[in-house]
Parts: C-alpha cells; sequence; structure tokens
C-alpha cells in the first residue's frame, strides 16, 4: 500500500514511517522540511505548511496514494482540509487523536464507549482534538468517507519530543537526585511505546471494520507510579532517594491553595488555558504531574488513576502490544544513549529543588 504520513520525521511519525517501509510499504512524508530525520531508504518527501491551505492543495492535489495516516492534524480546519483532499481518493485515513478527550472516571479502564470531556476541566487541546473526531464521524455516517480515530495516551520512545517525562526521570537517576513521588505511589498510570502504536496502525490500514470507529492506543499493562520509579531505578542500576508528597501538600498544591512560582525558562504551552482555571494552578498540575508523569492533569485528579482499554484494538485487527512497560522503558533508554542525551541533556530542577524541601518540611 502506498501510504502518506502527515509529520513523519519525529518521534511517532518517524517510528510509523520505519514500520510502513519495514513490512513493504510505499511511505510518502509530507512536512515543512525543517526537521533531520534518519528515514528509511526510498521514502518520498513533499514539503508544504498545513497551515498554508492553498500550498496544501497544490502539494497534495497530485500526490497519490492509497491511505493517509495523520500524526500531525491538531485543529478542526486540519481535519476538514484533508477530508476536502482526499474524499474518493483514498481507501483509508486514520486521524490521531487524544484519550485526553474522556472525562474522570473510577470505573476503569476507560473504553471507547467512556463519556468525554467537554466542561470547564477540558483544555482548547482536547476540544480541538474532539471538534475533529465529529468532522469524520460526520464524513463517515453521511458520505462513507474513509476515516478512523485513534487516540493516543501517553508514549514513550526514542527520541520523545516531550523530554520532561521518561528523559527528565533518567537525567534524575544519572544525576543522583531525589526523586518526588505523589502520595503513596499506588496511583495507576498506562504508558504504550511509539514502536508498538507504530504496530498498531500499519495494522489497521485497510480495514473496512475500523471506519468510523475510535480505538484507544496505548500500552498493554499497568504499573503504580512508585513501580514506575522501581522500574527506571532497576534499569539505570540505581537506588534512588524517595521523597514521598504528602497527600494533604499535594491537595494543597493542586488546589492552587499553595503556589510554586515556576521558573520563567518551565512555563511551558502544556500549561493551555482552561475554562474556569487560573493559570497558577494549571502550571503547578502540569509540573507535578511531570514529577511521575500522569495523563491530563487537567481533568485527572493527583491521586485517581487513568487506564484505558485497548480491547476493541484487539478485537477488531488482532493487535497485541510486544513491549511490556519495562521493556518499553529499556528500550527507551538504549536510544537516549544511543543519542548521547545521558552525557549531554540539561534540565532546570528548581521547581523539584523547592518542592523537595517544602515536602521534607512538611514531613518535619
Amino acid at each position: 500500500m502506498r501510504v502518506l504520513v502527515m509529520g513523519g520525521t519525529q518521534f511517532n511519525g518517524l517510528a510509523l514511517v520505519h514500520e510502513l517501509a519495514r513490512t513493504g510499504h510505499q511511505v510518502v512524508i509530507l512536512n515543512r522540511g525543517q526537521t533531520k530525520a534518519d528515514l528509511p531508504a526510498g521514502i518520498e518527501r513533499v514539503y508544504a505548511d498545513r497551515r498554508d491551505h492553498d500550498q496544501m492543495r497544490d502539494v497534495l492535489g497530485t500526490v497519490d496514494v492509497d491511505a493517509v495516516i495523520d500524526v500531525s492534524a491538531y485543529l478542526p480546519t486540519d481535519v476538514e482540509l484533508m477530508v476536502e483532499l482526499f474524499r474518493g481518493r483514498i481507501a483509508h485515513y486514520i486521524f490521531i487523536s487524544s484519550t485526553v478527550i474522556y472525562a474522570a472516571s473510577d470505573l476503569l479502564p476507560i473504553n471507547e464507549n467512556h463519556p468525554v470531556e467537554r466542561g470547564e476541566a477540558q483544555n482548547e487541546y482536547g476540544l480541538n482534538k474532539l471538534q475533529c473526531e465529529e468532522i469524520l464521524i460526520r464524513e463517515w455516517r453521511e458520505n462513507r468517507f474513509p476515516g478512523s480515530i485513534v487516540p493516543f495516551s501517553m508514549v514513550m520512545g526514542a527520541g520523545n519530543i516531550l523530554p520532561d517525562r521518561e528523559q527528565r526521570m533518567f537525567q534524575r537517576m544519572i544525576r543522583n537526585r531525589p526523586i518526588l513521588i505523589p502520595g503513596n505511589g499506588r496511583t495507576l498510570q498506562q504508558i504504550g511505546h511509539a514502536d508498538d502504536q507504530a504496530r498498531a496502525l500499519r495494522m489497521m490500514l485497510g480495514q473496512p471494520i475500523t471506519f468510523g470507529e475510535r480505538y484507544n492506543l496505548t500500552g498493554g499493562d499497568y504499573f503504580s507510579q512508585e513501580g514506575y520509579v522501581d522500574t527506571f531505578a532497576e534499569l539505570l542500576d540505581h537506588t534512588p532517594e524517595k521523597v514521598f508528597i504528602p497527600p494533604a501538600m499535594m491537595e494543597d498544591l493542586w488546589s492552587g491553595r499553595v503556589e510554586i512560582k515556576l521558573p520563567q525558562t518551565q512555563t511551558k504551552a502544556d500549561t493551555r488555558s482552561s475554562h474556569g482555571a487560573e493559570s497558577h494552578v494549571l502550571a503547578n498540575r502540569f509540573m507535578l504531574s511531570m514529577l511521575v508523569q500522569q495523563i491530563a492533569p487537567n481533568i485527572h485528579s493527583w491521586n485517581r488513576s487513568a487506564l484505558f482499554s485497548v480491547d476493541k484494538l484487539r478485537r477488531h485487527v488482532g493487535w497485541e502490544p510486544e513491549l511490556s512497560f519495562k521493556a518499553s522503558v529499556e528500550r527507551t533508554w538504549n536510544g537516549y544513549k544511543s543519542a548521547g542525551l545521558h552525557e549531554s541533556q540539561e534540565f532546570d530542577f528548581t521547581f523539584e529543588d523547592e518542592l523537595t524541601r517544602m515536602a521534607r518540611e512538611w514531613q518535619g
């Protein structure tokens, strides 16, 4: 099959390109041409800025492919344009959404029929993903446009473009820093590996059963937050000092009753505006959620487990995660070392230094 990957030079998109090429597909990638990447031989590249719709029409109007996997669509206008350009021209369109669309729940794991969050807790990113999904569902029902929706949850792997996740944990241990763990460390989380997720997308290609459907895509096993830390520590042969943040202190931080001033370098786009929430509360929550990475802190409280079912994908296309959580961390660590990041990457730990001081003082 000849497949267009929107993006294709970074992290998830790059893993997908390698998986498609490895399994005999012809691959075309579209991006702005600003990112260097270690691409497989024979990959065809076309260049456009997807924000420039006229340029996109000019470039993609003559690109002949059987399917499109869209890793880089974030806005409803992105998806509307792809439907316009490829209606009647392709056999399959796969859109990458996000599990941030779902409302919080204590009934786990969350499956594809779970209520979504459209209220004050949701942020702009999540609302845009929901609108993209609505377009594709409508286009399938009314016009039989062969679209599938795949919400990714947290992902790890070589070249992760969100360094504050596993890469920050690697550096904490390399630098022998204290490891901060919220509460008692028993909250459950879930992470997939980019290679496993690329294989799932490849297996979905051209499968009519997936048209008009949503499929959660993440890892197959779960871990406690302390288990996350222990897995990294075992792999790096390190015995860290664990600093547990008392639950009452976490509640004060999470609610904004206690504020930790963020250094300028740690103010990130992840503190996207959210309806009815103060910016400093969101900033605190996103930084706290990176101590032991946690999905969508604007929706899921610090001590609420967030787990997602992948059973529908198993049933419909026969995909199974090949990598356990431990194996995912090991593969990611090997890629991290191969890139030399274990020796060169720098982080600002000012927030964590202050939080460690506060936790120790709280505990007396």
